[in-house]
């Protein structure tokens, strides 16, 4: 072999080397494994979404009670804006029957 070829095959090596790590870093292998099962597949979404459906329930819960306390707590303060907003809600409701 040449010196000329020595260094393309040098070079080659190199990206060859610098790919496979990439692919390693970004676990092409056990990407393609999941894919290879669709059992599996289906079971880690199901349990993914499990997941996400109790913390969105478990968010809601908490970010309802949070508004539910402010509420209370503005109507302790007998605050008059929400006072004749409601009184004029009530007021429209009882026209329209």
């Amino acid at each position: 072999m040449t010196k000329d070829e020595n260094i393309i095959l040098v070079k080659i090596k190199k990206q060859i080397d610098n790919m496979s790590e990439m692919m390693e870093r970004m676990k092409i292998a056990d990407y393609v494994e999941l894919m290879q099962s669709p059992f599996r597949l289906l079971w880690l979404n199901f349990i993914g979404g499990l997941a996400r459906g109790f913390g969105m329930a478990i968010g809601f819960t908490l970010l309802g009670a949070i508004v539910i306390y402010i509420l209370q707590r503005a109507v302790l303060l007998n605050l008059p804006v929400i006072g004749s907003v409601i009184a004029h809600i009530i007021k429209i409701v009882q026209q329209n029957l």
